[in-house]
């Protein structure tokens, strides 16, 4: 589930904002979003129940690091 989920999210990040994604397996459960090196999204301590960050809470955490 968390690896469809950040395809799913990757895609978007690519078509919506234009911006080079790279995707990194990580332990089970586990989300997170860098931009520059810097986390701005994590899944929470539920991750591994599959209750991930919607993609427009990703979103809106990469624009607003952006500007």
């Amino acid at each position: 589930m968390t690896a469809i989920h950040a395809a799913r999210v990757a895609a978007s990040i690519r078509e919506r904002l234009g911006l080079d994604v790279a995707r990194v397996h990580g332990r089970y459960g586990e989300f997170r979003v860098l931009v520059d090196g810097e986390p701005v999204v994590k899944s929470r301590a539920l991750g591994f129940l599959g209750v991930l960050p919607s993609e427009e809470e990703v979103l809106a955490a990469v624009k607003a690091k952006l500007r």
